[in-house]
């Protein structure tokens, strides 16, 4: 039995791959034990929250990707026991790239790939434990600095991870690679510079914050909800429902109007009097249009005059300011109830619009 054992099958002994199986599977067996133990571990130093009130959320996003990266760290450092076989050396290229480089490329950025993964997980679940802490504040630019931060250090832990393979894959040193790259990165900033200038935007938007995640504004010819402020681009949700992406530089350069930050809204009405109206009329109608608004406890300010007369009406300006903050249907509302309360005054009055009725007059020569 002894002799069994050390039978060697490609320049390994049987007991060595029994070896490498056994971790293999211990791993797997206590995968699930460890994951929940490190989970629970995490869960308790970022909220302080018990593990079965999350766990739905932990076994997809936290516990598995820690089950993925146990399995392939262990068994990668159970298999460094066994030799490569001599009959799969291989080499390629005038003897610059064997089989056995390859495969060790291949590892390493499966591992540092699972890593990278994990570290991602454990970045979205920080973000999520702080944006349920932030959700209840008034400030909305917590929202948006967690947002904005979750994106930026995922694209940096890709870069760590591009530079961990050519580390350790490839065997190169990090700083002459990057030095060796200087000039293709200045080519690749030339090329991405719409990109850079973006980015850049982005910081701008943060630190002198316009607008934030939730604010109403209107850029260029649309109207919308600040749904999420990115690296490149800030996606707005339209009043048409649309979901559009504008480039944070166009939020920087173009004039930007925040409605959310409106101390009041305004309302503007013109009517168009007949020219039968008497000036009695005209001033009872002003004076009722003015304690209308006056009585109406969501307008601030409001302005009623006679703007205008000429040969074919008289014009009244009825100008008013309603409070803020209100949502839009609150708005809409307003003005149609001030609107219909109007049309009721002139009806009381006995006062036509200037169009209301017309007359033809037909001459036969």
């Amino acid at each position: 039995m002894h002799e069994f054992f050390r039978y060697r099958i490609f320049d390994n002994r049987i007991e060595d791959y029994l070896y490498v199986l056994g971790v293999v599977l211990l791993a797997i067996l206590a995968k699930r034990i460890i994951s929940k133990f490190l989970a629970g571990k995490l869960l308790v130093f970022f909220s302080k929250k018990k593990l079965s009130e999350k766990k739905a959320f932990f076994v997809s996003e936290i516990i598995r990707p820690i089950e993925r990266f146990l399995i392939v760290i262990i068994a990668y450092t159970a298999l460094d026991r066994l030799y490569f076989p001599e009959a799969f050396k291989i080499t390629f290229y005038h003897h610059h790239l064997s089989t056995e480089y390859i495969v060790n490329i291949i590892a390493v950025t499966v591992i540092v790939t699972v890593f990278i993964q994990l570290c991602i997980k454990i970045l979205e679940f920080f973000a999520r434990i702080l944006t349920e802490k932030v959700s209840n504040t008034t400030d909305k630019s917590d929202d948006q600095l967690i947002v904005f931060f979750s994106d930026f250090f995922k694209v940096i832990l890709i870069i760590v991870g591009i530079l961990l393979v050519i580390r350790f894959g490839f065997d190169k040193e990090i700083g002459s690679v990057l030095t060796g790259l200087s000039l293709v990165g200045a080519a690749i900033a030339l090329a991405t510079k719409e990109s850079l200038e973006n980015l850049i935007a982005s910081f701008i938007i943060f630190f002198d914050k316009p607008f934030t995640t939730g604010d109403v504004v209107k850029v260029q010819s649309f109207t919308g909800t600040i749904e999420k402020i990115g690296l490149r681009s800030t996606r707005i949700r339209t009043d048409q429902k649309t979901y559009i992406s504008v480039p944070n530089k166009q939020m920087v350069d173009t004039i930007v109007d925040n409605i959310s930050l409106r101390t009041q809204r305004k309302v503007e009405l013109r009517l168009e009097l007949s020219l039968t109206t008497s000036s009695a009329q005209l001033k009872k109608l002003s004076d009722d249009i003015k304690t209308l608004l006056q009585k109406n406890v969501a307008i601030e300010d409001s302005y009623v005059y006679l703007m205008d007369t000429g040969k074919n009406a008289h014009v009244f300006a009825v100008d008013f300011f309603t409070v803020m903050p209100q949502t839009f249907q609150a708005f809409n509302s307003l003005r149609e109830e001030i609107n219909i309360s109007i049309i009721q005054l002139m009806e009381n009055a006995g006062i036509e619009l200037a169009a209301q009725s017309t007359d033809v007059v037909v001459k036969n020569k």
